[in-house]
């Protein structure tokens, strides 16, 4: 395998094996998507693209021929099936990462720029992780002009795929790596040449001696001006030229300006030179944003844990259960292929267990950090790990039909999203620059009249003391981690708004069935009425409900196989009674299951005592019995979820009321909230009445989580401030709910709720240093009390520190799960 990709030219990750022949040769490509391009050209007949290519005396990389470009290649449908999809009959969206992106700036003029194209219906850009989704009428314009005009503007967008972007993150950070070691050196020798000119009293270096060392400092200052700084330079001309100020203008405009006077003062031998000031600036400057780079994606990588999650290779049986494994790429599996997992190995796809008997590891999709036992006839996840032993299964979804896919896609819409926070805090640092350009002018004018020897480093510590950058990273900082903190929790994040209204939620309300309750009725105790025992009544009802589809049908099914001892009853002429029960003939009578009045017409007799207690109760109640009497009653009842009790108590602990709004019965309703601790509960509620009660909760002033099963539940989900959707039984692609629970257990709510608190705290702190940080050092800059190398690393250090404050809440995991809280 060759260690660089054959059609762009980056580093090939271990275990990647995307192979095209290209004359006759297999070539190794980095990411599918190189795969899906180079096959394109290959297929296109247009190989002579990589001879004439690998002819040129330059580095290899990822240039289209303007042949290609005509082609439209990017529009190309088997190119776009990895990273684009429709969302509506014409629209299309694709995931796209951009390379290029140093500041707030950059983000602003991406939106800007690629909004304003005819047909582009959207565009979101996420600043911590360089992502971006592009929305675009198919019939107005085409993927392909969307990319050029990225390009025009001096950035590059590539279709998202997670190793490619773990490549362009390491290619930024060597890139950054050398810049910030040139500037370094450059600033240690040069210091070595400015320090014996402070320290020399006045007469004991002649002019010669000094001149030599201005010399030699500007020497060793041009590389660090020419390379280091080449980005700032080149960025800053980019906005000058389309009319825009970004961040980079200003710094610049104060290294340039600086230089310039230094090098004016030495050609001229005369005046003061600076080049110690403008190295040691640059180095620091670079050395903030790099370490801004490492804890920024660092960030990121939690939210793209997921799309790692899938392995690259799967076994595939190709015939089952006699034929051959072989190894074949996860991305060419389909569904109805058989593959077997072996312990320790990921799962690759949705599937189906058809042989084997292990448990699977689903935290990663769940938060659930118990293993889940799978046997045959069981759901497997694609990507949950397989802990113990061999699984064969049976793939039943794959791509972007699969859960993993659906949560990712989930999970974009979230980040994609801008909540109010941001937007306004974007708006602020979009103007910013623009005022500081002003009062640096103002600035410098001023110092020019009063002490025209102070005014251009006073001007340039103006330039390069603030920075919007700091501002612009505050909320989405927080935000990207704390949404990959969640997901560790099973809490799915698919709103931009969601942790922001989650953390102010004050009342979380609760449907019952499949929300409070497992959604499906359990037979909770059995009683006989006449000769039968126990087990013989058990299995007389499992019989006569052979076949049954109906809920409680399947209940006693349920707890009949698991008799020790189940002996054959001999009904016959089973009939079903719609709304009724069933009737068959058992031992020469006619017998009936069901409803006590369904059961008591057939026994002409009266119900039993037990019976109209367990009514009283609100329990479901299922009789059995013949033309001979009663027989037997079976008590069932849609058990609470595992671990409900205590996510009740951790809310209320939180400060939060909660209810339940049910359709079922209100005796039902009543008795599952006072086993659960809820004071509010509400039965017998239609939808209309649901969205009523949430309506006058947030009349009274409070804001409402709305807690369903995200379908049935839609309208209601719909009207609360904040809507939470159980992730198990819902269909996560029709999903519209603002946060999805992945793992079923209402415990995480608590959790979600603490690290969402702790969020908009991390954000309030991240503000108010950004805003004093401006506040404070900009007056001090004006006033001539910062000087430039100082400027550079309050700079720097701004944008480093809100960062550093948001990978705080990674350690959120812990705290929620201690139940602590931040207030």
């Amino acid at each position: 395998m060759s260690e660089t990709c054959y059609h762009c030219g980056l580093a090939i990750p271990a275990g990647i094996d995307f192979p095209v022949e290209i004359d006759n040769r297999r070539r190794e490509m980095c990411c599918a998507g190189c795969q899906a391009v180079a096959q394109a050209i290959v297929t296109g007949g247009l190989i002579d693209y990589y001879r004439h290519r690998d002819a040129l005396p330059e580095s290899p990389r990822e240039a289209m021929p303007q042949a290609l470009q005509e082609l439209g290649l990017f529009d190309h449908p088997d190119v776009q099936k990895n990273f684009v999809r429709p969302t509506g009959e014409h629209e299309r969206e694709a995931a796209l990462i951009l390379e290029g992106i140093t500041c707030a700036a950059c983000v602003w003029l991406n939106e800007q720029h690629i909004a304003r194209q005819s047909g582009v219906t959207a565009v979101d850009i996420n600043y911590a992780t360089r992502r971006a989704r592009v929305r675009w009428d198919e019939r107005r314009i085409k993927l392909s002009q969307i990319l050029e005009a990225i390009v025009a503007i001096g950035y590059r967008a590539h279709p998202y795929d997670v190793a490619r972007s773990e490549l362009i993150a390491r290619k930024e950070r060597k890139a950054a790596l050398w810049r910030l070691f040139v500037a370094g050196f450059g600033m240690m020798q040069v210091m070595m040449y400015a320090v014996p000119v402070y320290l020399a009293d006045e007469g004991t270096m002649s002019a010669d001696i000094e001149q030599l060392m201005r010399w030699a400092s500007l020497i060793l200052t041009l590389p660090v001006v020419l390379y280091s700084s080449a980005p700032f330079f080149a960025h800053a001309w980019r906005d000058l030229k389309l009319r825009r100020v970004g961040m980079d203008v200003p710094v610049a405009l104060g290294i340039g300006s600086a230089f310039a006077a230094s090098l004016w003062a030495t050609l001229t031998a005369s005046g003061e030179v600076y080049f110690d000031s403008v190295t040691m600036f640059v180095f620091l400057l670079l050395g903030g944003r790099f370490l801004e780079m490492v804890a920024r994606q660092k960030a990121a990588r939690g939210v793209e844990e997921l799309a790692r999650a899938l392995p690259a290779f799967a076994a595939r049986y190709t015939r089952f259960p006699d034929g051959e494994i072989e190894r074949v790429a996860v991305s060419n599996l389909a569904a109805g292929d058989v593959v077997l997992v072996s312990p320790g190995e990921v799962i690759p796809a949705d599937g189906t267990v058809i042989e084997g008997a292990s448990s699977a590891d689903e935290s990663l999709l769940t938060g659930e950090s118990r293993a889940i036992s799978k046997r045959q006839g069981d759901a497997v996840i694609g990507g949950s790990l397989n802990v113990s032993s061999p699984l064969t299964l049976k793939v039943d979804r794959v791509g972007e039909a699969t859960r993993l896919a659906s949560i990712q896609r989930l999970m974009e819409r979230a980040a994609a999203e801008k909540p109010k926070i941001v937007e306004t805090a974007d708006r602020i640092a979009a103007r910013f620059v623009s005022v500081l350009l002003l009062l640096a002018l103002a600035t410098g004018a001023w110092w020019w009249w009063a002490d025209s020897a102070q005014a251009l480093w006073v001007f340039v510590s103006v330039l390069v003391v603030s920075c919007p950058c700091a501002l612009s990273l505050a909320t989405p900082a927080a935000l990207t981690v704390a949404t990959g903190v969640l997901s560790r929790h099973g809490v799915l994040v698919t709103r931009g708004h969601a942790i922001e209204t989650l953390a102010r939620a004050t009342h979380f309300v609760f449907d019952k069935t499949g929300t409070l309750t497992e959604g499906h009725p359990v037979l909770m105790e059995t009683v006989t009425l006449g000769r039968l025992s126990d087990a013989q009544s058990l299995a007389l009802a499992a019989e006569m409900e052979t076949g049954s589809e109906h809920p409680i049908g399947r209940a006693i099914s349920v707890a009949a196989a698991e008799l020790a001892e189940r002996q054959p009853m001999g009904v016959r002429g089973i009939e079903a009674i719609t709304g009724q029960g069933i009737e068959a003939e058992w031992e020469g009578v006619t017998a009936r299951l069901g409803s006590p009045g369904f059961v008591g017409a057939l026994c002409a007799s009266e119900a039993p005592a037990v019976l109209q207690e367990w009514q009283a109760h609100g329990d479901t109640i299922v009789a059995l019995g013949s033309a001979a009497g009663w027989l037997a009653a079976f008590r069932l009842a849609d058990k609470p979820r595992a671990g409900t009790a205590e996510a009740m108590a951790a809310l209320r602990s939180l400060r939060i009321e909660v209810s339940a709004l049910s359709g079922d019965a209100p005796e039902t309703v009543a008795r599952i909230a006072n086993d659960l601790g809820i004071a509010a509960a509400s039965g017998g509620m239609t939808p209309e009445g649901k969205h009523e009660a949430i309506r006058q909760l947030q009349a009274q002033g409070g804001t409402v989580a709305m807690v369903g099963d995200g379908v049935n539940d839609a309208p209601v989900l719909a009207q609360a401030h904040v809507s939470v959707a159980m992730g198990g039984g819902t269909d996560l692609a029709r999903s519209q709910a603002d946060i999805v629970l992945l793992s079923n257990d209402l415990r995480h709510l608590a959790s979600g709720v603490t690290i969402a608190r702790r969020t908009m705290m991390v954000i309030r702190q991240n503000l108010t240093w950004a805003f004093a940080y401006n506040l404070i050092a900009i007056p001090l800059a004006m006033a001539g009390w910062v000087t430039p190398w100082l400027a550079g690393v309050g700079m720097s250090v701004s944008s480093l520190l809100v960062v550093l404050n948001a990978l705080r809440l990674q350690r959120s995991a812990s705290v929620a799960a201690n139940g602590s809280e931040t207030r």
